[in-house]
């Protein structure tokens, strides 16, 4: 029996995507998991995978369609199975086709009275995959001058970075001269469609939820060494990362005040039964959270390894729908730019999230001697909806007894 497909849902604020690209043809077969089609949201270029397997019976969208979350996109089935379902944006694209009639009916003057638009978007006609597009925009590469290396000619990632890599595309630094004046040139850059999805989600978090901060500072000894032991073990690949271990920490906390590990939606708090813990990535043009799934009930090395694959595909630009869906508590670190504290904005519809900050070896007064010692503080923002500063605190408490005893997530 035929089973549809559907534009997923990436987030619970996302209402649309862009299909860019069919990665399965009508008539290809297919297997469950495969990747079915590329898709374009604010955060991301997003491969979907068919749920079915068997044969593509039907695209039911074109390429460059923007479709609805939730609405059909393609059907897959047995060989020789009919299936005819309608476009969920027949309306739209009916639109398309008039806008088209139009301008190759209408007379040159009518059609734009600006000289430099009469002639088409040359970047539109160029081939190039959605990633190597987002990044030529973000860094001004003009395709155009670009040879393609991938299938057909086309312009793919590698393409445009080495193009920003060979060509100094950087203003000339000014030398100061007391007795000269530099003068600089505005520049007006367009916000990416992430940095814009950034703005909308943190404006409306910290106009609508009431923030307030706990701040902790952990002994951070023990954990280093254990670290340093395991990573004696692994190969280059495999090896732990400070933050692997606080993830486990924070979901093993998490399990002890699920108030925190929550939502709230009018008059209801929704205690999630998982935990699971969303990590921001950066990415080019913003960021991006990606989510390890149950993760009070896995290893570090298990961690480490979904965090290190997430990450990749975010920064490829080639995440999966189920990296970044379905977080339940989310964590920022800025530990590798020798940061001693700040503070995170909470991810709606989360309840908290925990800013991170690096582990550093400083001067610390223990028995009345001052010595050296790794210290770390951490700052967790949580919803005074949800809960209050005793309960954070001792959120806090607890986290410090499994990073100061790192051999309790271990047993």
């Amino acid at each position: 029996m035929a089973e549809t497909i559907s534009m997923p849902k990436l987030g619970f604020d996302m209402a649309e995507g862009t299909l860019v690209r069919w990665v399965k043809q009508v008539g290809d077969n297919i297997n469950k998991g495969d990747v079915l089609a590329e898709i374009e949201t604010d955060k991301a270029t997003v491969e979907v995978e068919s749920s079915a397997s068997g044969v593509v019976l039907q695209h039911i969208v074109e390429q460059g369609t923007v479709v609805p979350v939730n609405a059909p996109i393609a059907v897959v089935g047995a060989a020789g199975e009919k299936v005819d379902v309608a476009s969920p944006v027949v309306e739209s694209g009916k639109k398309k086709e008039e806008t088209k009639a139009e301008e190759k009916t209408a007379p040159p003057s009518q059609v734009t009275s600006d000289p430099v638009s009469s002639t088409p978007d040359s970047s539109s006609m160029i081939k190039a995959s959605p990633l190597a597009k987002k990044i030529a925009k973000d860094n001004n590469v003009n395709l155009a001058s670009l040879q393609g290396s991938g299938p057909n000619g086309r312009i793919v990632k590698k393409d445009v970075e080495s193009a920003l890599t060979t060509a100094d595309r950087r203003p000339q630094t000014a030398v100061y001269s007391p007795s000269s004046t530099v003068s600089y040139e505005n520049q007006i850059i367009p916000t990416t469609k992430l940095r814009q999805a950034i703005g909308r989600r943190l404006v409306e978090s910290k106009q609508t939820v009431p923030h307030f901060y706990v701040t902790h500072e952990f002994k951070m000894e023990a954990l280093m060494d254990m670290r340093k032991q395991i990573n004696a073990y692994l190969p280059d690949n495999e090896k732990v990362s400070v933050n692997d271990f606080i993830l486990k920490a924070v979901a093993l906390s998490l399990r002890q005040f699920p108030n925190l590990n929550a939502t709230i939606k009018g008059n209801e708090i929704t205690q999630f039964g998982d935990v699971n813990v969303g990590v921001a990535v950066t990415v080019p043009g913003g960021l991006m959270t990606v989510v390890v799934k149950n993760t009070d009930q896995k290893s570090l090395r298990q961690i480490s390894g979904e965090v290190k694959a997430m990450a990749g595909r975010a920064r490829e630009g080639k995440v999966k729908p189920d990296d970044v869906d379905g977080s339940t508590f989310s964590t920022s670190n800025l530990g590798m730019y020798d940061v001693e504290d700040f503070i995170a904005i909470i991810n709606p519809p989360e309840a908290a999230i925990l800013a991170i900050s690096s582990a550093r070896e400083v001067p610390v007064v223990e028995n009345g001697q001052i010595k050296a010692g790794w210290r770390m503080k951490a700052t967790i923002s949580v919803d005074h909806r949800v809960s209050d500063g005793a309960e954070a605190a001792q959120f806090m408490q607890k986290l410090a007894e499994f990073l100061e005893n790192p051999v309790r997530m271990l047993v």
